[in-house]
């Protein structure tokens, strides 16, 4: 019968084991110990700068926080402001609605403040202050900070309201850069710049301008039937389809010479 092998070496390999889990254990403590030697000197050398880091970037991060909570007050409450003014406007309590207004173009920027500059010049030439009203008009059209759609309404209605106290060259100069086809305001500016053409003597430039309005199909009809009549009678051919479109659709427009200079400007 065949004997079990010997296990005299076990005592030796259970030493070995021993020995290397001391080992061990002794290198864990020592990087530990390491680790820990490196982050106090990481500490002691950056951690007022880190700690610096932090605290600002929580305290810009909560600012953020507040300013842009701040502003949507501030948006809420104009927004609330102007909803009250027009209200005032449909019931006809201009003085009222001009007082909120006022407040609210000092509190606002941009197209909030230029939009209340806007119903206040529109409520002084309802209220007969035109002087008041172009003078408003004049500061949206030559504040750079508000939106140029804006500043071009402002300068069509600054014109039109000072149109009978203007050079005709000087309207021709302000609207001139509006009254191009494709310009949302090419009606209204093409109109008041061809009237100041013909006062300029200038019936070459003003009859075709008064053509292009006629055939723009995106302008009011009364406006293009209008301007067809008018360019008409200065000699430029603008009929398209016109027969119905005129005044009793008997092919007559109505529009003599005499009546070209006292033609209504449509923004007016």
């Amino acid at each position: 019968m065949a004997l079990p092998p010997s296990d005299k070496n076990a005592p030796a390999d259970k030493a070995a084991q021993r020995k290397a889990a001391q080992d061990d254990v002794f290198m864990r403590e020592v990087d530990d110990a390491l680790r820990q030697d490196q982050f106090e000197g990481f500490f002691k050398r950056f951690g007022i700068p880190v700690i610096l880091v932090v605290v600002l970037g929580l305290g810009g991060f909560g600012g953020y926080l507040w300013w842009s909570n701040h502003q949507k007050s501030v948006r809420d409450g104009n927004a609330e402001t102007f909803i009250q003014a027009l209200d005032d406007v449909d019931a006809s309590n201009f003085d009222a609605a001009n007082d909120k207004l006022a407040a609210l173009g000092q509190d606002a920027e941009g197209g909030s403040a230029a939009s209340a500059k806007l119903m206040r010049a529109g409520i002084a030439l309802k209220q007969g202050r035109k002087d008041e009203a172009i003078g408003l008009y004049k500061e949206i059209s030559g504040d750079a900070s508000v939106p140029q759609p804006l500043r071009d309404l402002a300068t069509v209605r600054e014109v039109a309201a000072a149109y009978d106290t203007m050079k005709p060259q000087e309207i021709v100069d302000r609207l001139k850069p509006l009254a191009q086809p494709g310009n949302p305001w090419f009606g209204v500016a093409g109109e008041m710049t061809g009237f100041a053409y013909l006062q300029l003597d200038k019936r070459d430039l003003a009859g075709p301008l008064f053509a292009k309005i006629a055939r723009d199909e995106s302008q009011p009809d009364s406006l293009r039937s209008r301007t067809r009549q008018i360019a008409g009678v200065l000699g430029v051919d603008a009929i398209e389809d016109v027969i119905e479109n005129r005044p009793g659709g008997d092919g007559s427009g109505g529009v003599g010479q005499e009546s070209i200079a006292g033609a209504p400007i449509a923004a007016q």
